[in-house]
């Protein structure tokens, strides 16, 4: 009956191959498949001893006997290596290296989660100012426009609309434009409201929408006024920014948040 033969066994002397490609067999000394998997297990060391330096509260105390134990499973995996017949350490150093370059850009990946994630948002922002990206529920981020100003699509009614955001606008002004896509049309008794422009005195008519939407923040029964001369953008004055949970101007982002 064969001799048992564990992970930790040696496998009989093999002679050496002479075929092409192939690493020769060493005469002796230290077995070069112990010495790759102990540099394996000594670079998952070092590279979890630098990770754990460089972010101490990536790997809390109550997850530390589980990485021991996954430690301990990718020792009892890899032993293998110890055993091998065929050898061919070209192949194996490459391989390793491939995978241990993966494991870092994964470890470096979630180590700085969070400043990639703020570097894709500024890049959607810059690229497509306009767009509102909803980052979270009910949250939205709008990128500053070229001229400085931060404009935005909505949808009013189910129409599009295109929106400056104005702080000194006491109210939500529609276009001609946008308000006709929207189903809204004054008659000339209807322009009531009188307001101060840079363009002179600016007639506007009262009205009602029932949604308004900007990403994915939605306010139902919004009063609004049609302008009675073209606007190359509607406004979104107080009365919008009055309903959110609350604003913030940032650098080149300006953030929306809802109720």
């Amino acid at each position: 009956m064969p001799e048992f033969e564990g992970p930790w066994s040696r496998p009989p002397a093999q002679p050496p191959s002479s075929g092409p490609g192939s690493d020769p067999a060493p005469k002796g000394g230290f077995p070069v498949g112990l010495a790759v998997w102990l540099g394996l297990i000594a670079t998952v060391l070092v590279v979890v001893g630098v990770m754990s330096q460089l972010n101490p509260t990536a790997l809390p105390k109550a997850d530390r006997p589980d990485i021991w134990l996954l430690f301990g499973l990718l020792a009892l995996v890899s032993s293998g290596l110890v055993r091998m017949r065929q050898f061919n350490l070209s192949t194996t150093v490459r391989n390793l290296a491939l995978w241990a370059a993966i494991f870092a850009v994964i470890s470096i990946g979630y180590a700085f989660r969070g400043e990639l994630a703020a570097a894709g948002l500024k890049a959607r922002t810059a690229l497509n100012p306009e767009h509102a990206v909803t980052t979270a529920p009910g949250q939205v981020v709008i990128g500053k426009n070229a001229d400085g100003g931060f404009y935005v699509g909505g949808v009013v009614n189910g129409a599009p609309a295109r929106f400056i955001v104005d702080t000194g606008a006491s109210e939500i002004v529609l276009s001609p434009d946008d308000a006709a896509r929207a189903g809204l049309s004054a008659t000339p008794a209807q322009y009531t409201r009188l307001s101060e422009t840079a363009n002179g005195v600016g007639y506007g008519a009262p009205m009602v929408v029932k949604t308004l939407t900007v990403g994915s923040i939605r306010l139902n029964d919004v009063p609004v006024e049609i302008n009675k001369a073209p606007m190359s953008a509607s406004l979104l004055g107080m009365t919008f920014l009055k309903r959110l949970d609350s604003y913030e101007f940032k650098g080149d982002q300006l953030t929306l948040r809802g109720k």
